[in-house]
Protein backbone atom coordinates (compact mmCIF):
# COMPACT_ATOMS: atom_id res chain seq x y z
CA UNK A 1 0.00 0.00 0.00
CA UNK A 2 1.30 3.67 -0.66
CA UNK A 3 0.50 6.16 1.36
CA UNK A 4 -1.49 8.69 0.26
CA UNK A 5 -0.13 12.36 -0.38
CA UNK A 6 -0.47 15.35 1.20
CA UNK A 7 -3.59 17.23 -0.13
CA UNK A 8 -2.28 20.79 0.75
CA UNK A 9 1.31 20.06 -1.13
CA UNK A 10 -0.40 18.50 -4.08
CA UNK A 11 -2.92 21.75 -4.35
CA UNK A 12 0.10 23.84 -3.93
CA UNK A 13 1.61 21.90 -6.98
CA UNK A 14 -0.95 22.53 -8.99
CA UNK A 15 -1.62 26.14 -8.36
CA UNK A 16 1.69 27.15 -9.13
CA UNK A 17 0.91 28.61 -12.23
CA UNK A 18 0.08 32.43 -11.61
CA UNK A 19 -4.00 32.86 -12.09
CA UNK A 20 -4.02 35.53 -14.82
CA UNK A 21 -6.74 38.79 -13.00
CA UNK A 22 -8.54 41.35 -14.91
CA UNK A 23 -6.99 44.69 -15.32
CA UNK A 24 -8.55 47.94 -15.72
CA UNK A 25 -7.88 51.16 -16.39
CA UNK A 26 -10.12 54.34 -14.85
CA UNK A 27 -10.30 57.77 -13.50
CA UNK A 28 -10.47 57.99 -9.68
CA UNK A 29 -13.40 59.75 -8.54
CA UNK A 30 -13.13 59.40 -4.99
CA UNK A 31 -10.79 58.82 -2.13
CA UNK A 32 -12.49 60.12 0.94
CA UNK A 33 -12.67 56.66 2.27
CA UNK A 34 -10.16 55.20 4.65
CA UNK A 35 -7.61 52.09 1.84
CA UNK A 36 -10.53 52.73 -0.41
CA UNK A 37 -11.36 54.82 -3.68
CA UNK A 38 -13.59 54.53 -6.14
CA UNK A 39 -12.43 54.16 -9.97
CA UNK A 40 -14.62 55.09 -12.45
CA UNK A 41 -13.53 53.00 -15.99
CA UNK A 42 -15.46 54.15 -18.99
CA UNK A 43 -16.04 51.98 -22.61
CA UNK A 44 -17.62 52.48 -25.14
CA UNK A 45 -20.69 49.93 -26.93
CA UNK A 46 -22.71 50.36 -30.12
CA UNK A 47 -26.18 51.52 -29.88
CA UNK A 48 -28.29 48.01 -30.73
CA UNK A 49 -30.46 49.66 -33.52
CA UNK A 50 -28.46 52.81 -34.67
CA UNK A 51 -24.78 51.37 -34.38
CA UNK A 52 -23.37 54.89 -32.91
CA UNK A 53 -21.07 54.36 -30.35
CA UNK A 54 -21.73 55.29 -26.62
CA UNK A 55 -20.02 56.38 -23.73
CA UNK A 56 -20.77 53.87 -20.78
CA UNK A 57 -19.01 53.76 -17.03
CA UNK A 58 -19.05 51.53 -14.18
CA UNK A 59 -17.66 52.56 -10.99
CA UNK A 60 -15.45 49.83 -9.16
CA UNK A 61 -14.11 50.39 -5.70
CA UNK A 62 -10.44 49.70 -5.14
CA UNK A 63 -8.54 48.70 -1.95
CA UNK A 64 -5.52 51.73 -1.34
CA UNK A 65 -3.57 50.37 1.16
CA UNK A 66 -1.10 53.04 1.41
CA UNK A 67 -3.38 55.97 0.18
CA UNK A 68 -1.02 57.01 -2.53
CA UNK A 69 -3.72 57.86 -5.05
CA UNK A 70 -6.06 61.10 -5.48
CA UNK A 71 -9.13 62.37 -7.12
CA UNK A 72 -8.35 62.53 -10.80
CA UNK A 73 -5.69 60.39 -10.71
CA UNK A 74 -5.63 57.59 -13.95
CA UNK A 75 -4.73 54.59 -12.12
CA UNK A 76 -4.66 50.52 -12.93
CA UNK A 77 -6.65 48.43 -10.40
CA UNK A 78 -7.04 44.81 -10.58
CA UNK A 79 -9.28 42.13 -9.74
CA UNK A 80 -8.55 40.35 -6.34
CA UNK A 81 -10.58 38.06 -3.90
CA UNK A 82 -13.28 39.89 -2.07
CA UNK A 83 -12.19 42.32 0.81
CA UNK A 84 -15.60 43.71 1.96
CA UNK A 85 -19.37 43.36 0.66
CA UNK A 86 -18.72 46.37 -2.68
CA UNK A 87 -14.47 45.80 -2.57
CA UNK A 88 -13.19 43.08 -4.69
CA UNK A 89 -10.25 45.19 -7.01
CA UNK A 90 -6.96 46.47 -5.81
CA UNK A 91 -5.11 49.37 -6.78
CA UNK A 92 -1.99 48.23 -9.10
CA UNK A 93 -0.42 51.27 -10.08
CA UNK A 94 -1.03 55.26 -10.69
CA UNK A 95 -0.51 55.53 -14.66
CA UNK A 96 -0.99 59.56 -14.51
CA UNK A 97 -1.28 62.19 -11.87
CA UNK A 98 -3.98 64.50 -11.39
CA UNK A 99 -2.96 68.78 -11.20
CA UNK A 100 -3.25 69.78 -8.20
CA UNK A 101 -5.27 72.55 -8.03
CA UNK A 102 -5.02 75.41 -4.86
CA UNK A 103 -2.49 77.74 -2.79
CA UNK A 104 1.10 77.05 -3.70
CA UNK A 105 3.24 76.78 -0.19
CA UNK A 106 3.85 79.72 1.40
CA UNK A 107 1.63 81.46 -0.41
CA UNK A 108 -0.63 83.78 1.15
CA UNK A 109 -4.18 84.13 0.69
Amino acid sequence: MSKPENTAAAAADQGAEKRIRKTLTGKVVSNKMNKTILVSVERFVPHPVYGKYLRRSTNFMAHDENGESREGDVVAIEECRPLSRHKSWRLVKVVARANQVGNPVGATP
